[in-house]
Order: C-alpha cells, then sequence, then structure tokens
C-alpha cells in the first residue's frame, strides 16, 4: 500500500487507479471494514488525525477530482461523507523520499514521463497535507535500497 503525500497530478493513469485502489482499501481499514492491513505503516498518519475517517475520505475526494478532470469516473461515492477540519502535517523528507521512490518506478512504468518528472525538485504536495521541514517519517518502512 503506498497512498502518496504528493498530489495526484503528477501520477500516470495506472498509478492513479492504484492510488484510488488503495485509499478506498485505508478507508475501509479505518472503518472497520475489513481484517487485513490494519497495522500497515502508511495509516498511521490517518489513524492520528482527530478525525481518521474523515481525513482518508478528504485524501480521496482530490484522487477522484484528479481523475475526472483526466475524464476518468471514479466511484465517488464509495468515499465516506466526513470532511476533516484541518490538514495534515508531512515533512520535507517524507516528500522527498515518496518523490525518489515514485521517480523509480516511474523510470520503468512511464518513460516518457520521466525526464519530465525528473526535472521537478519538490512536487505540490497532496492538498490534505501541509509540509513542514524534517526527517522522513518514522512510520516509514525503508528497505536496504531506500524503497518502501
Amino acid at each position: 500500500m503506498r497512498i502518496w503525500s504528493f498530489h495526484p497530478r503528477y501520477l500516470d493513469a495506472k498509478g492513479l487507479v492504484a492510488l484510488w485502489r488503495e485509499a478506498l482499501l485505508a478507508q475501509a481499514v479505518l472503518r472497520g471494514r475489513t481484517r487485513g492491513y490494519t497495522r500497515h505503516p502508511q495509516l498511521t498518519r490517518f489513524r492520528d488525525s482527530s478525525s481518521p475517517v474523515a481525513a482518508i475520505a478528504t485524501y480521496l475526494r482530490t484522487v477522484a477530482d484528479e481523475a475526472g478532470a483526466r475524464g476518468y469516473r471514479f466511484a465517488g461515492e464509495r468515499i465516506a461523507r466526513a470532511r476533516t477540519p484541518g490538514r495534515l502535517v508531512v515533512t520535507s523528507g517524507q516528500i522527498d523520499f515518496e518523490w525518489r521512490h515514485f521517480l523509480r518506478k516511474a523510470e520503468a512504468r512511464a518513460p516518457e514521463r520521466f525526464a519530465e518528472l525528473c526535472a521537478i525538485e519538490r512536487p505540490d504536495s497532496h492538498p490534505l497535507f501541509r509540509v513542514v521541514p524534517g526527517p522522513i517519517a518514522p512510520w516509514e518502512k525503508r528497505s536496504s535500497a531506500g524503497a518502501s
């Protein structure tokens, strides 16, 4: 499961669909509607918010909006109605870590966009997140190669 901290506008079609599915799964976990993935580290930041279901629902709305802007129709009725009263914090180190991880994926999956993506020094964050200086999040699982 990878719920990116950067804006979904940077994702190719496959990446956008994968993000939608993974965020819907996260919503199901946070609503207590599934037994799997309940301890997944990506959910920590949502669980730590004042309203986890509202936070993931807000996240999903942006993903659905991005899909709509591209002419896709994601099933928006699957998003919980709850709305978060504020933004979640993400560190600049976390954004940088995720961006490097994403670029490795993009090089293989979307080579035609890779050069364009590499020119972006720091991507915009997903609107749910407010970026603050800091290191990679403590919940982030890193392999020996530096990716999750």
